[in-house]
């Protein structure tokens, strides 16, 4: 995403003091620095790449190595935000514990539903390329900030929102 949906943070310490459960992590690297900072988020969903490239060998271990309560897989292609992808963030949000979700594909546009999906009160939580990591703090506005981005996008947006609404 172009512009953040909140601020952006070099130290995950800091990020996670500004933070509230639960927390969910988009990407490998940002839930790597989540995880090294002493904390589980609460779903994660990693593809084992980063910026197009493969995640460094050792970040990779260290999240496959976290005892998550539940992992689960799902295939999403690249620029697309599929219905496994969606079902498997609502069956995450929706139960205590944590839930890794390892994604076959690519997993960059899964803050949008993830904002969709989560309570109020949440924190959503992906890496910015060159910047560091975004912290979206769910509320009623940042969910109108991502329908509106949605509005923008191309693709079958009606069918995103009837998935939605089919999970929620």
């Amino acid at each position: 995403m172009k512009d953040p949906l909140g601020p952006v943070f070099t130290d995950a310490t800091a990020l996670l003091a500004a933070a509230s459960e639960p927390i969910i992590s988009v990407g490998d690297v940002v839930t790597y620095h989540l995880i090294e900072a002493g904390h589980t988020p609460t779903v994660a969903l990693v593809d084992e790449r980063t910026e197009r490239d493969s995640v460094d060998e050792a970040i990779a271990r260290r999240v496959a190595n976290e005892p998550f309560d539940r992992e689960t897989t799902v295939t999403n292609p690249a620029a697309t935000v599929t219905e496994a992808l969606i079902r498997a963030l609502s069956a995450a949000t929706a139960e205590s514990g944590s839930t890794l979700i390892e994604v076959d594909g690519e997993e960059d546009l899964a803050a949008l539903p993830a904002v969709m999906l989560a309570p109020v009160g949440a924190s959503i939580v992906y890496g910015q390329p060159g910047e560091g990591m975004v912290l979206g703090a769910v509320d009623e506005d940042l969910k109108a900030d991502v329908r509106e981005t949605l509005s923008q996008m191309e693709g079958d947006t009606g069918r995103f929102w009837d998935l939605i609404a089919a999970v929620e």
